[in-house]
This record gives C-alpha cells, sequence and structure tokens, in this order.
C-alpha cells in the first residue's frame, strides 16, 4: 500500500471513523454508496469491494455482473452532517471488472481517459462551476407545484432569508471537506440560489459536484426544506444552469493566455473554443441530458439557445470573460449551456474531447457574435452562420448518435446505454398528456 492509503487508515483511528461510505456514480450520474467497517478498508485497498454490476445503470448486463468498487484515497472525506460521536466518512472509487481492469461503464474512467488523452499532449484541464439550484417549501406531491422558499430575485439580501442561512451551512460544511467556495448569492427565480466552487482540476471538480448536490439535499432536509437541480421547475422563471469556465495548463503556465492578442486569447483557446461551437450540439444529450433540461434551453432567460461566441455576450453559447491586467493565468472561456442535474463526469470529457479536437484540427475561429443572439431574425442569424442547438431530447439524441467523437470519448458500452436509456426517456415523455392540453383544449374540443 502507498502512502495515501496508510494515511486514510490512521485517520480512521485518530478520527473514531466507525463508517466508511465508498462512493460511485452510475452512467445517468446519479450517486451510488455502499458503507463498509474500518476493519475491511485494507482489502478494500488491494482487491476492491465486490458488487452486482448489473444492478447499476448502465454498468453491465446479467451474465457479465461481478464488479469491484476500489476507493480512491485521495477523495477520503469526513462526512460533517453525520453530527458528533463515531464519525463517517467517504471516498469516491473506481470501478473495475474482476480481472483488475477499468470497467468501461464508469463515467469516473471515462473523464479519467479523456484527460489522460490531454495531459500526453502536454496539457492539464481545470474548471470552475457556477452551480444553480433551487429550494421549496415543499416536497413533490404528484399534482401540486413546488412552492419556493422565498420570492427574492438576483442578488437579494433579505432580512431573516431561510436561503441565507441555507447558504452559510452549506458552505461551512463544504469547506469542512475541502471544497473551497468562491461565490455565494440568491439567483434571479424565487427559491433559486448559486453557489461558484473554486477553480480546480477537472476530476477533482467532477467529484466535488458530486459531493456538492449530496450536501445540498442534506442541509435542505435538516431545515425542513427541499433542494431540485431540475433545469426548469417554473415555466415563467429562468432555470438553473451550471455554466463551467474552463482552461487548459501547460505546466504552470495557462495556454490561453497571449499578452497582447485580441482579449489577451492565445491561437490554443481560440482553436478550443472553436471545438466546443463545431460540437456543441452534438454533446448536447450529455451537457443537458433530461427532457426538462430543454425547456430551461428554448426558455432565454440567459440560457443560449444557438451556437456562437463572444465577449461578454451573455447571450452567446460560449462567452470569453473580460480580462483582467496582470492575472493572464485567469484567461479562460465559459460554456454556458451546461445545466446542473447532468453527470458531470461525462459531460466535462465531451467537453475537454471538443476542445482538444479543435486544437489538435486547428480548426478556424467563426466571427465573433456582437449582438443579442436572441434579438436577430432567423435569416439574420443564418446570414451570422449562427445555428441553434437542439430544440429538444429526441434532436439531441438525434445528433450524438451519429457523432464519432461524442462515440469514442463515451466508449462503446457508455455511449451505447446512454443513448438507449434517453430514447425511452423520450418515449415515455412524448406519450404523457400535458397539463397544458387538458387545460387549453378539453374545455374547447
Amino acid at each position: 500500500m502507498g502512502k495515501q492509503e496508510d494515511f486514510v487508515l490512521r485517520a480512521l483511528e485518530e478520527r473514531d471513523v466507525r463508517f466508511v461510505r465508498l462512493w460511485f456514480t452510475d452512467v445517468l450520474g446519479f450517486l451510488k454508496s455502499v458503507a463498509v467497517a474500518p476493519a475491511e478498508l485494507e482489502s478494500a485497498f488491494e482487491e476492491g469491494i465486490g458488487f452486482d454490476g448489473s444492478a447499476i445503470e448502465g454498468f453491465a448486463r446479467v451474465h457479465e455482473s461481478d464488479m469491484l468498487a476500489k476507493p480512491d484515497p485521495t477523495t477520503f472525506q469526513i462526512l460533517p452532517w453525520r453530527g458528533e460521536g463515531p464519525a463517517t466518512a467517504r471516498m469516491f472509487c473506481d470501478i473495475l471488472l474482476p480481472d483488475g481492469s477499468p470497467s468501461f461503464a464508469d463515467p469516473r474512467h471515462v473523464l479519467k481517459r479523456a484527460l489522460s488523452k490531454a495531459a500526453d499532449l502536454g496539457f492539464t484541464f481545470y474548471t470552475h462551476p457556477e452551480i444553480e439550484f433551487f429550494l421549496f417549501k415543499n416536497a413533490h406531491d404528484p399534482g401540486g407545484s413546488p412552492i419556493p422558499v422565498d420570492h427574492s430575485g438576483y442578488f437579494d439580501h433579505t432580512a431573516q432569508g431561510i436561503g441565507q442561512d441555507f447558504r452559510r451551512e452549506l458552505i461551512t460544511m463544504l469547506e469542512a471537506m475541502g471544497i473551497s467556495v468562491e461565490f455565494s448569492h440568491h439567483e434571479g427565480a424565487p427559491g433559486q440560489q448559486e453557489i461558484d466552487l473554486r477553480y480546480a482540476d477537472a476530476l477533482s471538480t467532477a467529484d466535488n459536484i458530486m459531493t456538492f448536490r449530496t450536501i445540498v439535499r442534506e442541509v435542505a432536509l435538516s431545515q425542513g426544506i427541499y433542494a431540485s437541480f431540475m433545469p426548469k421547475p417554473f415555466a415563467d422563471h429562468p432555470g438553473s444552469g451550471m455554466h463551467t469556465h474552463v482552461s487548459l495548463f501547460e505546466g504552470d503556465s495557462n495556454a490561453f493566455y497571449e499578452a497582447g492578442a485580441e482579449y489577451q486569447l492565445s491561437k490554443t483557446g481560440r482553436c478550443f473554443i472553436a471545438g466546443l461551437l463545431q460540437h456543441a450540439a452534438e454533446i448536447t444529450a450529455v451537457t443537458n441530458q433530461w427532457v426538462n433540461s430543454y425547456k430551461r434551453l428554448v426558455g432565454g432567460g440567459e440560457a443560449p439557445s444557438y451556437v456562437s461566441w463572444g465577449h461578454n455576450n451573455r447571450s452567446a453559447l460560449v462567452r470569453v470573460p473580460m480580462y483582467k491586467p496582470a492575472k493572464g493565468a485567469s484567461t479562460r472561456v465559459e460554456l454556458r449551456s451546461i445545466d446542473s442535474a447532468c453527470n458531470p463526469y461525462l459531460a466535462y470529457a465531451l467537453i475537454m474531447a471538443a476542445g482538444m479536437k479543435g486544437i489538435e484540427e486547428e480548426y478556424a475561429l467563426p466571427r465573433e457574435a456582437e449582438d443579442d443572439v436572441w434579438g436577430l431574425s432567423e435569416g439574420e442569424r443564418r446570414a451570422l452562420g449562427i445555428s441553434p442547438l437542439p430544440k429538444n431530447l429526441d434532436e439531441a439524441i438525434g445528433l450524438m448518435e451519429s457523432s464519432e467523437m461524442v462515440a469514442e470519448t463515451l466508449g462503446e458500452h457508455t455511449f451505447d446505454f446512454f443513448l438507449r436509456n434517453k430514447r425511452q426517456e423520450w418515449k415515455d415523455y412524448r406519450r404523457q398528456v400535458t397539463q397544458y392540453e387538458l387545460d387549453r383544449l378539453l374545455p374547447v374540443l
């Protein structure tokens, strides 16, 4: 065993840890957990913990179901919401096949594989997510409407505000788990919050997002309220996105930065943006993976509907934030389509792959969108070469299905399962009779 494993085993004794939760994520992005006793951890580090992969969404078929969850000791953290007394810790796992080889169905492995391809070219991929979500007073009641915890707006400071108390406790817990928060505030819709996590490498960020979503729900329930990352719960209010700032580093230098270039953006940065734009439509089924995701994308409210880029243009899909003098290391680009209900491992793997494709094949960056893209007519957008993002999950699935880049990045197993699952979701959704139809048509037809 290595130093990290030894550190974890010592920490178990010193911190009186009685339960260790081993976490991993299924192909759809749902967190899975199995608790082991500390005495079992040494063998878990060496051999992994066996489980039935066929019972996990997208992992394996029945006749090849044996799998191993091997904990990553670098992700060891005490769970702060478990209270005083004997502690509970968690570690993320890598999923292995019985012969010890990585499982191609493991989303964490998909991202690791994409990052290692970039590392072979000398690049490290960093991400910084702005995570939006809603807080409700009531749990989901079939046929009922969710009730937001407040009616505040963007950056509102509300005396005795539920959201304010919630954010304070949430950030305290995040910091206790080593997850640094940069900003927190009320967002534009009633009950809507935003927490921005500090820059980290993409794998750490994806692990942090999975931890973040868990802590958000735990803190909400402890305060008698409910949290949801559903992209668009209200028709008349903005949805929840996860605008993600990305940058590539070569060693200690930001590969997107070039002093004196337009927006201080290097050729590498321009090619990366071109790759994002070129492949944006075909990765949308993963960055926006639910039928409800498209209600946000077509509904305005600062959610992009068209493939374009711009400098400080919040209607664009990809934005180049304002350059800060003497801060070349902070040069970055922001992808604004992704929502906070995605599988972050798969989403970041595809964002990385799309950008790297642009760099490797030296894609030309199209003209910048200087106008409000939503305000242009269809003809004006066509003339500027601005194409739409998929309008619904069905359209997104079709574009993903024909993408060699997505198939190669996800691997055959994950690619096939994801498409099958999403086709079924669209089929189930399409046969629903909605409240809109009942309200509009039943009285008059």
